[in-house]
C-alpha cells in the first residue's frame, strides 16, 4: 500500500460476502429440484438492480428479489406461490455468518479500523439479518443504497459513505467477494478488497482495475491489513 492514502475504514459489502447465501440451497432445492437455481437466481437479481439503476429506476432489493424469482420460475416452468415469496423472504433475513467473519471483524475492530457496511438490502426492523447472524455489533455504521435510490455498483453509494463519515474515498476500501463491487468502489475513488469466496473469482482482463487487496477469507484479510498498520 505504499502509493495508497492510508485506509481509515473498512466499508463491507454484506450478502454473501459477510453472510453465507448458500443456506438457501435447500430452498431452491425444493423448489426446482436443483440447488444449483440458486445461482442463478442470484446473478440475475444482481444483474436486474443494475439494469434498473442505469435505467433511472428504482425499486426495493427485497421487491426486486421477489420478482426476480418469479421471472426465474416462469424461465424453469415452476409456479412460484406468495408463500414461497415468503419463505424466501424469511429465509434471507436468517443466514448465517461465514466462519471467518466474526473473528475476522474483531480483529480489525481491535486494530483501530472504523468498520461499516453497505448493503443493496432495503433497512428493516430489528432484528436485522446482521442482528440474528451475531455480527451487526462489530460495526460502527450500516448503510443502506436506498437513501440514493441507486443500486451498487453506481458512484453514488460509494460517495454517500464517504459524505456521511466525512471522509475522503480515498480513506475508504472496499470489502466484497463480488468484483462488479470492488470495480464500482475502485471507480468512485475507493479502494477495494477482495474476498475469494466460492463462484466468485477475479476478472482478468486489460483496463478492467483489479482488487487492491486478494485474500482467501477475511481472517487473511485482516492479518494483511493489520500488518500493514503495525
Amino acid at each position: 500500500m505504499p502509493d495508497k492514502t492510508p485506509v481509515s475504514t473498512l466499508v463491507f459489502d454484506v450478502n454473501e460476502t459477510l453472510i453465507d447465501i448458500s443456506t438457501l440451497e435447500p430452498f431452491f432445492q425444493r423448489l426446482f429440484g436443483d440447488a444449483a437455481v440458486l445461482r442463478e437466481w442470484f446473478p440475475e437479481l444482481i444483474l436486474y438492480s443494475q439494469s434498473i439503476t442505469l435505467s433511472g429506476i428504482y425499486t426495493p432489493f427485497g421487491a426486486l428479489a421477489a420478482g426476480v424469482l418469479r421471472m426465474v420460475g416462469d424461465n424453469h416452468l415452476v409456479a412460484v406461490t406468495d408463500d414461497d415469496v415468503a419463505e424466501l423472504k424469511r429465509l434471507f433475513g436468517q443466514m448465517p455468518a461465514h466462519a471467518d467473519v466474526a473473528p475476522g471483524l474483531a480483529r480489525l475492530k481491535e486494530a483501530g479500523f472504523t468498520l461499516v457496511t453497505l448493503t443493496n438490502s432495503a433497512p428493516g426492523p430489528s432484528p436485522t439479518p446482521l442482528e440474528r447472524a451475531g455480527i451487526s455489533d462489530c460495526f460502527d455504521h450500516h448503510f443502506t443504497v436506498e437513501e440514493v435510490g441507486k443500486f451498487k455498483p453506481h458512484p453514488a453509494t460509494y460517495e454517500m459513505v464517504a459524505e456521511k463519515l466525512q471522509v475522503s474515498s480515498s480513506e475508504l476500501c472496499m470489502v466484497a467477494c463480488h468484483l462488479w463491487d470492488t470495480i464500482g468502489a475502485q471507480a468512485a475513488g475507493c479502494q477495494a478488497a477482495f474476498i475469494q469466496r466460492p463462484h466468485n473469482a477475479v476478472l482478468h482482463v486489460e483496463q478492467v482495475p483489479e482488487p487492491d487487496h486478494v485474500a482467501v477469507d477475511l481472517m487473511a484479510l485482516a492479518d494483511r491489513f493489520c500488518a500493514v498498520r503495525s
